[in-house]
């Protein structure tokens, strides 16, 4: 009895950290244009009328990133189809009544087709803000970050959708960068190695050849803004924090730039950090 206390007391406690852990050593409206699935361009033109919503289809939305990102796509005059696994929690996330946003089941672990069918032929562009959770499974990591943001790639196929983005983490290819050693490398990798599943699914998403652009944050806070904006190439950044707030913003406008195409961007914040528009952010990372 003593032992399973003990070992009980030490998931809590390292669930606790892992959502805490923080690397330290126009009105207008919007439509996408796809002619092929190697390239996309989603442009911006003026309203002139009630013209129709586009819609965008978030993984992982009760999540506390995908809820932001949720909030900020509605906040900007999109339509949201809000992927998620349960619906009662996701009544509470979003409560009351908006006609810009859909609640659909979706399990990115079911597979392609089922979520071929959620994200269906109305959604413009998808959003990945999945995670697993910290457990004693250490398959969990591969069956989210891994085979379910390659089942929704697959889906993405199926519906022809040809833009996507994916909220990763800085340090996925830390072993690459000589970072094997870093206590935030070596802690993420512990639950089944969690930081080669996402890296893994980064590299299926560059090669399938759909138009997308992967977001690897610092440390997640859940704080508002602290610091402004810093963007860097992929394999720079080994430290650092950035509010959830920013990621959502990054992710969203993301949607809106064609600087962001193709491309892998780490991203933290910075009080000493100058501010910088979207487009010097994302135009100074250069496609690799």
């Amino acid at each position: 009895m003593a032992a399973a206390t003990a070992a009980t007391l030490i998931l809590r406690t390292t669930t606790s950290l892992f959502h805490s852990i923080s690397f330290t050593t126009k009105s207008h409206s919007f439509y996408l244009k796809a002619s092929t699935m190697e390239r996309s361009e989603i442009t911006e033109e003026e309203s002139k009328g009630a013209a129709e919503k586009k819609k965008i289809f978030v993984a992982g939305a009760t999540g506390s990133t995908g809820k932001r990102i949720v909030e900020q796509l509605l906040a900007k005059g999109f339509a949201v189809k809000a992927g998620v696994r349960d619906l009662d929690k996701a009544k509470s996330t979003f409560p009351g009544s908006n006609p810009d946003l859909e609640i659909v089941k979706a399990d990115v672990t079911e597979g392609p087709t089922k979520l071929a069918e959620a994200i269906s032929n109305d959604s413009e562009a998808v959003i990945c803000a999945t995670g697993f959770k910290p457990s004693w499974d250490l398959l969990a990591p591969w069956k989210v970050d891994n085979f379910g943001t390659v089942n929704l790639v697959e889906a993405c196929r199926k519906q022809n959708v040809n833009r996507f983005i994916l909220i990763s983490s800085i340090l996925v290819n830390g072993a690459a960068m000589g970072q094997l050693f870093n206590p935030a490398y070596i802690f993420l990798n512990v639950f089944g190695l969690t930081l080669v599943a996402k890296l893994q699914a980064e590299q299926y998403i560059r090669k399938s050849g759909i138009n997308y652009t992967i977001i690897r944050p610092g440390g997640l806070r859940n704080d508002p803004p602290k610091g402004n904006i810093v963007m860097e190439p992929e394999d720079t950044l080994y430290e650092g924090s950035i509010s959830r707030d920013q990621v959502a913003e990054v992710a969203v406008e993301a949607l809106l730039r064609s600087e962001s195409w193709y491309k892998v961007v780490e991203t933290v914040a910075r009080t000493e950090a100058p501010k910088r528009s979207f487009e010097e952010l994302f135009g100074s990372i250069k496609q690799r």
